[in-house]
Protein backbone atom coordinates (compact mmCIF):
# COMPACT_ATOMS: atom_id res chain seq x y z
CA UNK A 1 0.00 0.00 0.00
CA UNK A 2 1.13 3.35 -0.92
CA UNK A 3 2.08 5.86 1.84
CA UNK A 4 -0.72 8.40 2.25
CA UNK A 5 0.59 11.95 1.83
CA UNK A 6 -0.32 14.33 4.48
CA UNK A 7 -0.99 17.55 1.82
CA UNK A 8 -4.01 18.48 -0.67
CA UNK A 9 -3.72 20.24 -3.74
CA UNK A 10 -6.24 22.99 -4.40
CA UNK A 11 -7.17 24.03 -8.17
CA UNK A 12 -8.70 27.32 -8.35
CA UNK A 13 -8.02 30.33 -6.09
CA UNK A 14 -11.68 32.14 -5.93
CA UNK A 15 -13.25 32.16 -2.90
CA UNK A 16 -14.04 28.42 -2.66
CA UNK A 17 -10.34 27.48 -3.06
CA UNK A 18 -9.16 29.91 -0.87
CA UNK A 19 -11.84 28.44 2.30
CA UNK A 20 -10.77 25.18 1.38
CA UNK A 21 -7.14 26.07 1.56
CA UNK A 22 -7.49 27.50 5.21
CA UNK A 23 -9.48 25.11 6.13
CA UNK A 24 -7.10 22.63 5.63
CA UNK A 25 -4.15 25.01 6.79
CA UNK A 26 -5.83 25.82 10.18
CA UNK A 27 -6.03 21.88 10.62
CA UNK A 28 -2.31 21.15 9.80
CA UNK A 29 -2.44 19.73 6.34
CA UNK A 30 0.06 21.51 3.87
CA UNK A 31 -1.91 23.11 1.35
CA UNK A 32 -0.90 24.19 -2.89
CA UNK A 33 -3.46 26.75 -4.24
CA UNK A 34 -3.26 26.73 -7.65
CA UNK A 35 -4.33 29.54 -8.94
CA UNK A 36 -4.44 30.26 -13.04
CA UNK A 37 -4.17 33.71 -13.21
CA UNK A 38 -1.09 36.01 -11.39
CA UNK A 39 -3.35 36.56 -8.27
CA UNK A 40 -5.98 34.60 -5.94
CA UNK A 41 -9.27 36.77 -5.51
CA UNK A 42 -11.27 34.81 -8.65
CA UNK A 43 -14.80 36.91 -9.36
CA UNK A 44 -15.67 37.99 -5.77
CA UNK A 45 -12.57 40.25 -5.93
CA UNK A 46 -14.65 41.88 -8.99
CA UNK A 47 -17.22 42.72 -7.10
CA UNK A 48 -18.92 45.97 -5.63
CA UNK A 49 -21.01 44.56 -2.92
CA UNK A 50 -22.60 41.47 -2.19
CA UNK A 51 -26.26 40.37 -1.67
CA UNK A 52 -28.31 40.32 0.24
CA UNK A 53 -26.49 42.32 3.03
CA UNK A 54 -24.60 44.69 0.28
CA UNK A 55 -21.28 44.42 2.51
CA UNK A 56 -18.70 45.35 0.68
CA UNK A 57 -17.35 42.68 -1.54
CA UNK A 58 -13.65 43.27 -1.10
CA UNK A 59 -13.77 44.13 2.43
CA UNK A 60 -15.23 40.39 3.11
CA UNK A 61 -12.74 38.91 0.44
CA UNK A 62 -9.15 41.10 1.24
CA UNK A 63 -8.93 39.71 5.11
CA UNK A 64 -8.80 36.41 3.50
CA UNK A 65 -6.72 36.70 1.12
CA UNK A 66 -4.04 38.03 3.45
CA UNK A 67 -4.66 35.27 5.72
CA UNK A 68 -3.91 32.81 2.94
CA UNK A 69 -0.88 34.74 2.21
CA UNK A 70 0.79 34.57 5.30
CA UNK A 71 -0.56 31.20 6.93
CA UNK A 72 2.60 28.79 7.23
CA UNK A 73 1.01 25.69 5.56
CA UNK A 74 0.04 27.23 2.25
CA UNK A 75 1.89 27.53 -0.53
CA UNK A 76 0.20 29.47 -3.44
CA UNK A 77 1.05 28.77 -6.72
CA UNK A 78 -0.25 31.44 -8.93
CA UNK A 79 -0.06 31.55 -12.82
CA UNK A 80 0.04 27.69 -12.58
CA UNK A 81 -1.86 25.45 -14.51
CA UNK A 82 -2.15 21.44 -13.71
CA UNK A 83 -0.84 19.37 -16.62
CA UNK A 84 -1.68 15.71 -15.50
CA UNK A 85 -2.66 14.16 -12.58
CA UNK A 86 -1.41 11.06 -11.40
CA UNK A 87 -1.64 8.09 -9.06
CA UNK A 88 -4.48 6.96 -6.12
CA UNK A 89 -6.45 8.51 -3.63
CA UNK A 90 -3.70 9.42 -0.47
CA UNK A 91 -0.89 9.58 -3.13
CA UNK A 92 -1.15 11.45 -6.14
CA UNK A 93 1.89 12.99 -8.15
CA UNK A 94 0.35 16.59 -9.58
CA UNK A 95 2.19 18.06 -11.87
CA UNK A 96 2.02 21.78 -12.69
CA UNK A 97 2.86 24.37 -15.45
CA UNK A 98 4.52 27.51 -13.82
CA UNK A 99 4.19 30.05 -16.04
CA UNK A 100 6.76 32.61 -16.28
CA UNK A 101 6.01 36.30 -15.19
CA UNK A 102 9.48 37.28 -16.07
CA UNK A 103 9.51 39.28 -12.54
CA UNK A 104 11.63 37.45 -9.95
CA UNK A 105 8.84 37.32 -6.74
CA UNK A 106 11.75 37.24 -4.10
CA UNK A 107 12.84 40.50 -5.62
CA UNK A 108 9.90 42.83 -6.31
CA UNK A 109 8.42 44.76 -3.89
CA UNK A 110 5.38 45.86 -6.25
CA UNK A 111 6.56 49.24 -6.11
CA UNK A 112 5.25 49.99 -9.57
CA UNK A 113 8.30 52.41 -11.27
CA UNK A 114 8.16 49.77 -13.78
CA UNK A 115 4.27 51.22 -14.55
CA UNK A 116 4.81 54.33 -15.65
CA UNK A 117 7.33 53.56 -18.16
CA UNK A 118 6.09 50.86 -19.42
CA UNK A 119 4.65 52.46 -23.03
CA UNK A 120 2.41 49.29 -23.95
CA UNK A 121 -1.52 49.03 -22.87
CA UNK A 122 -3.92 46.48 -23.32
CA UNK A 123 -7.32 45.88 -22.36
CA UNK A 124 -7.63 45.14 -18.40
CA UNK A 125 -9.26 42.33 -17.91
CA UNK A 126 -10.05 43.20 -14.22
CA UNK A 127 -12.49 45.81 -15.17
CA UNK A 128 -13.54 43.48 -18.22
CA UNK A 129 -11.83 45.58 -20.74
CA UNK A 130 -13.58 48.96 -19.96
CA UNK A 131 -9.85 50.40 -19.17
CA UNK A 132 -6.40 49.44 -20.30
CA UNK A 133 -3.33 48.23 -18.06
CA UNK A 134 0.18 48.37 -19.14
CA UNK A 135 2.07 45.10 -20.02
CA UNK A 136 3.40 45.10 -17.04
CA UNK A 137 0.86 45.02 -14.48
CA UNK A 138 -0.70 44.18 -10.77
CA UNK A 139 -3.78 42.56 -11.04
CA UNK A 140 -5.76 44.49 -9.07
CA UNK A 141 -4.40 46.70 -5.78
CA UNK A 142 -5.05 44.00 -3.34
CA UNK A 143 -3.88 41.48 -5.57
CA UNK A 144 -2.36 37.78 -3.58
CA UNK A 145 0.82 37.17 -4.08
CA UNK A 146 1.41 41.31 -4.66
CA UNK A 147 4.04 40.92 -7.21
CA UNK A 148 3.95 42.26 -10.98
CA UNK A 149 3.85 40.08 -13.91
CA UNK A 150 4.58 40.63 -17.60
CA UNK A 151 2.17 40.08 -20.13
CA UNK A 152 4.31 38.11 -22.78
CA UNK A 153 1.52 38.96 -25.56
CA UNK A 154 2.17 42.52 -25.35
CA UNK A 155 5.52 43.35 -23.88
CA UNK A 156 7.29 44.92 -26.72
CA UNK A 157 11.39 43.72 -25.44
CA UNK A 158 9.18 40.09 -25.41
CA UNK A 159 7.87 40.17 -28.83
CA UNK A 160 9.78 42.47 -30.53
CA UNK A 161 13.25 43.04 -28.69
CA UNK A 162 12.84 46.63 -28.26
CA UNK A 163 11.80 48.59 -24.90
CA UNK A 164 13.11 47.35 -21.88
CA UNK A 165 11.78 50.08 -19.61
CA UNK A 166 10.96 48.80 -17.02
CA UNK A 167 14.33 46.32 -16.57
CA UNK A 168 15.96 50.03 -16.70
CA UNK A 169 14.07 51.63 -13.78
CA UNK A 170 13.62 48.77 -11.22
CA UNK A 171 15.91 49.26 -8.10
CA UNK A 172 15.82 46.06 -7.12
CA UNK A 173 16.71 44.05 -10.80
CA UNK A 174 13.42 42.12 -10.65
CA UNK A 175 12.76 41.89 -14.00
CA UNK A 176 14.36 38.43 -15.86
CA UNK A 177 13.11 38.17 -19.52
CA UNK A 178 14.90 35.13 -19.84
CA UNK A 179 12.79 33.35 -17.31
CA UNK A 180 10.68 30.04 -18.92
CA UNK A 181 7.58 27.80 -18.31
CA UNK A 182 8.73 25.19 -16.06
CA UNK A 183 6.55 22.22 -14.89
CA UNK A 184 6.98 20.93 -11.17
CA UNK A 185 5.41 17.97 -9.46
CA UNK A 186 3.79 18.36 -6.28
CA UNK A 187 2.70 15.16 -4.51
CA UNK A 188 -0.43 15.17 -2.42
CA UNK A 189 -3.38 12.72 -0.97
CA UNK A 190 -5.85 14.78 -2.38
CA UNK A 191 -7.38 16.96 -4.94
CA UNK A 192 -9.84 19.84 -4.90
CA UNK A 193 -11.16 21.17 -8.07
CA UNK A 194 -12.64 24.12 -7.30
CA UNK A 195 -11.83 26.73 -10.41
CA UNK A 196 -15.53 28.06 -10.67
CA UNK A 197 -17.24 29.58 -13.61
CA UNK A 198 -17.11 32.25 -16.71
CA UNK A 199 -19.53 34.79 -17.22
CA UNK A 200 -21.70 33.63 -20.40
CA UNK A 201 -20.68 35.59 -23.22
CA UNK A 202 -23.67 37.23 -24.88
CA UNK A 203 -22.05 37.96 -28.14
CA UNK A 204 -24.26 35.03 -29.97
CA UNK A 205 -27.22 36.57 -29.40
CA UNK A 206 -26.98 39.58 -31.99
CA UNK A 207 -30.60 40.22 -30.74
CA UNK A 208 -29.31 41.71 -27.60
CA UNK A 209 -27.08 43.92 -29.67
CA UNK A 210 -24.51 43.63 -27.10
CA UNK A 211 -21.94 45.47 -29.60
CA UNK A 212 -23.52 48.89 -28.82
CA UNK A 213 -21.60 50.36 -26.30
CA UNK A 214 -24.11 51.58 -23.83
CA UNK A 215 -25.43 47.65 -23.79
CA UNK A 216 -23.31 46.11 -20.70
CA UNK A 217 -22.86 42.48 -19.32
CA UNK A 218 -23.80 42.63 -15.62
CA UNK A 219 -20.63 42.08 -14.85
CA UNK A 220 -19.11 44.85 -16.81
CA UNK A 221 -22.07 47.15 -14.70
CA UNK A 222 -20.56 45.94 -11.56
CA UNK A 223 -17.05 47.81 -12.49
CA UNK A 224 -18.87 50.69 -12.91
CA UNK A 225 -20.21 50.43 -9.54
CA UNK A 226 -17.02 50.03 -7.79
CA UNK A 227 -14.96 52.52 -6.56
CA UNK A 228 -11.99 50.79 -7.97
CA UNK A 229 -13.86 50.58 -11.04
CA UNK A 230 -12.81 52.95 -14.41
CA UNK A 231 -15.37 55.57 -13.12
CA UNK A 232 -14.91 55.47 -9.68
CA UNK A 233 -18.16 53.88 -8.84
CA UNK A 234 -19.95 56.64 -11.09
CA UNK A 235 -22.16 54.94 -13.70
CA UNK A 236 -21.88 56.95 -17.01
CA UNK A 237 -22.62 56.23 -20.49
CA UNK A 238 -20.46 55.60 -23.27
CA UNK A 239 -20.31 59.36 -23.79
CA UNK A 240 -19.70 60.41 -20.27
CA UNK A 241 -23.08 61.41 -19.14
CA UNK A 242 -25.34 59.82 -16.78
CA UNK A 243 -27.80 57.21 -17.01
CA UNK A 244 -31.32 58.23 -16.15
CA UNK A 245 -32.60 55.19 -17.08
CA UNK A 246 -31.59 51.41 -16.72
CA UNK A 247 -33.27 48.47 -17.69
CA UNK A 248 -31.90 44.95 -16.30
CA UNK A 249 -33.16 41.83 -18.33
CA UNK A 250 -32.73 38.61 -17.01
CA UNK A 251 -31.90 34.98 -17.95
CA UNK A 252 -29.09 35.94 -20.78
CA UNK A 253 -27.73 32.43 -21.16
CA UNK A 254 -30.17 30.68 -18.97
CA UNK A 255 -33.16 29.14 -18.83
CA UNK A 256 -33.07 28.96 -22.76
CA UNK A 257 -33.31 25.33 -24.14
CA UNK A 258 -32.57 26.72 -27.49
CA UNK A 259 -28.76 27.96 -26.98
CA UNK A 260 -28.44 24.60 -24.91
CA UNK A 261 -28.38 26.26 -21.62
CA UNK A 262 -31.80 25.42 -20.42
CA UNK A 263 -30.66 25.84 -16.43
CA UNK A 264 -31.33 28.45 -14.11
CA UNK A 265 -27.81 30.37 -13.28
CA UNK A 266 -29.36 30.52 -9.08
CA UNK A 267 -27.31 34.21 -8.57
CA UNK A 268 -29.29 36.67 -11.70
CA UNK A 269 -32.56 37.55 -9.99
CA UNK A 270 -30.39 38.75 -6.60
CA UNK A 271 -27.42 40.21 -8.76
CA UNK A 272 -29.64 42.36 -10.86
CA UNK A 273 -31.74 43.29 -7.72
CA UNK A 274 -28.33 44.49 -5.85
CA UNK A 275 -27.00 46.15 -8.90
CA UNK A 276 -30.39 47.90 -8.99
CA UNK A 277 -30.50 49.34 -5.47
CA UNK A 278 -26.77 50.27 -5.49
CA UNK A 279 -26.88 52.15 -8.57
CA UNK A 280 -30.01 54.18 -7.02
CA UNK A 281 -27.71 55.29 -3.59
CA UNK A 282 -25.32 56.37 -6.29
CA UNK A 283 -28.34 58.41 -7.84
CA UNK A 284 -31.07 58.64 -6.22
CA UNK A 285 -33.03 60.49 -9.37
CA UNK A 286 -32.35 56.59 -11.28
CA UNK A 287 -35.28 54.59 -12.59
CA UNK A 288 -34.22 50.85 -12.73
CA UNK A 289 -36.49 48.28 -14.07
CA UNK A 290 -35.55 44.63 -13.99
CA UNK A 291 -37.34 42.07 -16.71
CA UNK A 292 -37.89 38.70 -15.69
CA UNK A 293 -39.39 35.27 -16.05
CA UNK A 294 -40.10 35.19 -12.40
CA UNK A 295 -37.96 36.30 -9.72
CA UNK A 296 -36.15 33.52 -7.35
CA UNK A 297 -35.74 34.58 -4.34
CA UNK A 298 -34.84 31.21 -2.85
CA UNK A 299 -32.16 31.83 -0.01
CA UNK A 300 -31.86 33.15 3.49
CA UNK A 301 -33.00 37.03 3.42
CA UNK A 302 -33.51 37.42 -0.56
CA UNK A 303 -36.77 37.37 -0.06
CA UNK A 304 -37.32 40.43 2.28
CA UNK A 305 -34.24 41.84 0.23
CA UNK A 306 -36.67 41.53 -3.05
CA UNK A 307 -39.51 42.88 -1.23
CA UNK A 308 -37.46 45.85 0.04
CA UNK A 309 -35.92 46.68 -3.30
CA UNK A 310 -39.31 46.42 -4.84
CA UNK A 311 -41.45 48.65 -2.10
CA UNK A 312 -39.02 50.87 -0.21
CA UNK A 313 -36.19 51.55 -3.09
CA UNK A 314 -38.91 51.66 -5.87
CA UNK A 315 -37.27 48.92 -8.11
CA UNK A 316 -39.74 48.33 -11.08
CA UNK A 317 -39.53 44.21 -11.76
CA UNK A 318 -41.96 43.35 -14.85
CA UNK A 319 -42.84 40.16 -15.39
CA UNK A 320 -42.23 40.19 -19.16
CA UNK A 321 -39.13 38.24 -21.29
CA UNK A 322 -38.07 40.89 -23.90
CA UNK A 323 -36.99 39.23 -27.25
CA UNK A 324 -34.05 41.39 -27.94
CA UNK A 325 -32.77 45.18 -27.54
CA UNK A 326 -34.04 47.27 -30.27
CA UNK A 327 -31.77 50.20 -31.22
CA UNK A 328 -33.22 53.66 -33.18
CA UNK A 329 -31.02 53.94 -36.78
CA UNK A 330 -31.16 57.44 -36.22
CA UNK A 331 -30.76 58.79 -32.21
CA UNK A 332 -28.63 55.73 -31.63
CA UNK A 333 -31.10 55.38 -28.68
CA UNK A 334 -31.87 52.21 -26.91
CA UNK A 335 -35.54 50.93 -26.69
CA UNK A 336 -37.20 47.24 -25.47
CA UNK A 337 -40.53 46.16 -26.38
CA UNK A 338 -42.02 43.77 -23.92
CA UNK A 339 -45.91 41.60 -23.17
CA UNK A 340 -47.82 43.96 -20.29
CA UNK A 341 -48.56 41.81 -17.47
CA UNK A 342 -51.85 40.66 -17.25
CA UNK A 343 -52.68 41.74 -20.82
CA UNK A 344 -52.06 41.28 -24.45
CA UNK A 345 -51.05 44.27 -25.13
CA UNK A 346 -47.61 44.96 -25.80
CA UNK A 347 -45.45 48.15 -24.84
CA UNK A 348 -42.06 49.64 -26.13
CA UNK A 349 -39.83 51.63 -23.48
CA UNK A 350 -36.61 53.36 -23.70
CA UNK A 351 -33.77 52.98 -22.04
CA UNK A 352 -30.02 54.79 -21.43
CA UNK A 353 -28.50 51.83 -20.57
CA UNK A 354 -29.13 48.03 -20.40
CA UNK A 355 -27.33 45.73 -18.08
CA UNK A 356 -27.67 41.68 -19.68
CA UNK A 357 -28.10 39.39 -16.52
CA UNK A 358 -25.75 36.71 -17.93
CA UNK A 359 -25.75 32.94 -16.24
CA UNK A 360 -22.82 31.44 -14.95
CA UNK A 361 -21.18 28.76 -17.38
CA UNK A 362 -18.85 26.33 -17.31
CA UNK A 363 -15.35 27.37 -18.24
CA UNK A 364 -13.48 25.88 -20.78
CA UNK A 365 -10.41 25.42 -18.91
CA UNK A 366 -12.46 23.80 -16.12
CA UNK A 367 -13.79 21.25 -18.63
CA UNK A 368 -10.28 20.84 -19.42
CA UNK A 369 -9.17 20.10 -15.82
CA UNK A 370 -11.82 17.72 -15.86
CA UNK A 371 -10.51 15.71 -18.26
CA UNK A 372 -6.84 15.82 -16.80
CA UNK A 373 -8.54 14.51 -13.13
CA UNK A 374 -10.55 11.81 -15.22
CA UNK A 375 -13.90 13.06 -13.63
CA UNK A 376 -17.74 12.41 -15.08
CA UNK A 377 -19.34 15.45 -15.48
CA UNK A 378 -22.82 15.91 -16.15
CA UNK A 379 -24.82 17.73 -19.26
CA UNK A 380 -24.29 21.13 -18.24
CA UNK A 381 -20.48 21.05 -18.34
CA UNK A 382 -20.58 20.95 -14.40
CA UNK A 383 -18.51 18.33 -12.61
CA UNK A 384 -20.98 15.42 -11.74
CA UNK A 385 -21.68 14.43 -7.99
CA UNK A 386 -24.90 13.06 -6.40
CA UNK A 387 -27.21 14.09 -3.80
CA UNK A 388 -25.93 11.78 -1.46
CA UNK A 389 -22.13 13.07 -1.78
CA UNK A 390 -22.23 16.47 -3.47
CA UNK A 391 -18.23 16.95 -3.14
CA UNK A 392 -17.32 13.32 -4.00
CA UNK A 393 -16.56 12.87 -7.80
CA UNK A 394 -16.08 9.95 -9.69
CA UNK A 395 -12.67 9.68 -9.06
CA UNK A 396 -11.75 8.59 -5.02
CA UNK A 397 -9.24 11.15 -3.23
CA UNK A 398 -10.63 14.03 -5.69
CA UNK A 399 -13.47 16.25 -4.90
CA UNK A 400 -14.90 19.43 -6.33
CA UNK A 401 -16.92 22.20 -5.21
CA UNK A 402 -18.54 25.69 -5.80
CA UNK A 403 -19.65 26.42 -9.64
CA UNK A 404 -17.97 23.87 -10.54
CA UNK A 405 -20.75 21.19 -9.44
CA UNK A 406 -23.50 23.64 -10.15
CA UNK A 407 -24.49 27.59 -10.42
CA UNK A 408 -24.73 28.90 -7.31
CA UNK A 409 -24.33 32.18 -4.51
CA UNK A 410 -21.51 32.95 -2.19
CA UNK A 411 -22.43 31.61 1.06
CA UNK A 412 -23.74 28.29 -1.16
CA UNK A 413 -20.00 27.90 -2.59
CA UNK A 414 -17.99 28.74 0.89
CA UNK A 415 -20.25 26.03 2.55
CA UNK A 416 -19.10 23.69 -0.40
CA UNK A 417 -15.23 24.51 0.20
CA UNK A 418 -15.40 23.66 4.06
CA UNK A 419 -17.89 21.02 2.99
CA UNK A 420 -14.85 19.53 0.09
CA UNK A 421 -12.23 20.30 2.63
CA UNK A 422 -13.76 18.06 5.11
CA UNK A 423 -13.65 15.46 2.86
CA UNK A 424 -9.92 15.81 1.69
Amino acid sequence: MAELVGAVAIAGGGIAGIQSALDLADSGLKVYLIESKPSIGGVMAQLDKTFPTLDCSMCTLSPKLAEVARHPNIEILPYSEIKSISGAAGNFDVTVTRKATYVDPDKCTACELCLAKCPSKVLDEYNEGLTKRKAIYLPFPQAVPRVMVIDAEHCLYLTKGKCGNCKKVCENDAIDYDMKDRDEVIKVGSVILSTGFEPYDPTPLEQYHYEHPDVLTSIEFERLLSASGPSEGHVQLADGTTPKKIAWLQCIGSRNPEIGRPNCSAVCCMYATKEAMVAMEHDPELEATIFNIDVRAFGKGFEQFYQRAKNEKGVRFIRSRPSGVDIDPITNRLSVQYEVEESVETAIEEFDMIVLSVGLTPSESSKKLAEIAGVEMDEYGNIATSIEKPMTTSVPGIFACGTMIAPKDIPDTVADASGAASKA
